[in-house]
């Protein structure tokens, strides 16, 4: 079999506004239409995009200023969520803490990319030092994102002050599926789409983040369920009810983030046309916005705040109620309302006593 080298170059200019738009091209090695011809090629192609010495196309002009612009804003929202934790009189708690985290690595995971897709701009790739620490904070961005949405939905801190084994089950399983999705998004991004591997690993990347956020919403649906049965049995129904609308109202915000998207934004960019594909950046970034303020916005740390209207008290009663030995089962504590001749004050202070005790392992 004889081998053939054959070597061609071909410029493509665009003069005319009429003429711009998107651009395929397709190679087809026609010799191995014939049955049984036995002809096989090897292609090897080096392609040149420049829009007049800029090597982002017209979609993704706008894009460095953008990412940087988002930076800012992040960076902004995050010192200000800093500045109420550390002046808030209330009860501040981990999570509170995880989202303020949650909002600086997304603030730095923005500037890289701001970074990348400005070398992109002025040598044409990638460099590959910035690009390795934008995959890595991408990474941790999305880790804690799912990580965050799932402690709150599932009212760690909240409701209760302790993961349940059912919750623990979410977080094996939601964890290692984000990273793999993670991971997925990566190699799609520095994959072409002409090779095998790009169509399997955006499927993976469908599935698994489909998979993500479902599971996400189970533990928001259990905390809905649990303060529903809860209003109807213990003494405090009117709390617990404001406190199901709350996560009710959480449940909606997640659904909506996430239908939005994952489904919206994908839409947009599929429909807009290709000088405005920086549309569906500029949507997926408002939306992670609106998610983050609304929910800092409804579990601030705050006097007024109806999460924070059921103290651990309830806990404690509970735990004391499931602890009773079985010699006291049947009885029940009355409130007493005479003092035997006792003086008042003496009276109120042995209350206030019996307060103080029954506190005593908070």
């Amino acid at each position: 079999m004889n081998n053939y080298s054959v070597l061609s170059q071909f410029l493509v200019e665009i003069k005319n506004p009429e003429e711009e738009g998107l651009y395929n091209l397709y190679y087809h090695n026609c010799g191995n239409y014939e049955v049984d011809s036995g002809y096989s090629t090897n292609l090897t192609v080096y392609l040149v995009e420049s829009n007049k010495g800029n090597y982002l196309s017209a979609g993704q002009m706008p894009l460095p200023t953008f990412f940087f612009t988002m930076c800012v804003v992040y960076f902004i929202v995050a010192c200000y969520w800093l500045y109420v934790l550390r002046t808030s009189s209330e009860g501040v708690f981990k999570i509170h803490y995880l989202m303020l985290v949650l909002v600086y690595v997304k603030s730095v995971a923005l500037i890289l990319h701001g970074v990348n897709y400005t070398f992109i701009r002025v040598k044409g790739h990638r460099e590959e030092a910035f690009a390795v620490l934008y995959y890595i904070t991408y990474l941790m961005k999305g880790t804690l994102l799912f990580m965050t949405v799932v402690l709150i939905g599932s009212g760690w801190t909240f409701v209760k002050h302790i993961l349940s084994d059912r919750d623990k089950k979410i977080f094996i399983i939601v964890i290692p599926l984000q990273i793999l999705a993670n991971v997925a998004q990566i190699i799609i991004d520095e994959t072409e789409e002409g090779e095998s591997q790009y169509t399997m690993w955006t499927e993976v990347f469908i599935l698994v983040d489909l998979l993500c956020c479902g599971a996400i919403l189970f533990p928001v649906v259990w905390s809905i369920r649990h303060l529903q049965e809860a209003s109807q049995t213990d003494g405090k129904a009117a709390i617990n009810l404001q406190k199901l609308k709350i996560f009710r109202h959480f449940y909606i915000i997640v659904v909506c983030y996430i239908y939005f998207t994952r489904i919206i934004v994908y839409l947009l960019k599929i429909t807009v046309p290709f000088q405005y594909e920086w549309i569906n950046e500029l949507f997926k970034e408002i939306a992670t916005l609106t998610f983050f303020v609304i929910s800092g916005y409804k579990f601030r740390p705050a006097t007024n705040n109806p999460y924070f209207q059921v103290s651990q008290e309830d806990d404690t009663e509970m735990d004391e109620v499931v602890t009773q030995p079985g010699a006291y089962e049947g009885l029940t504590h009355v409130n007493v309302k005479f003092n035997d001749g006792k003086d008042p004050a003496d009276s109120a202070v042995s209350t206030l006593k019996q307060r103080e005790s029954s506190h005593e392992y908070d």
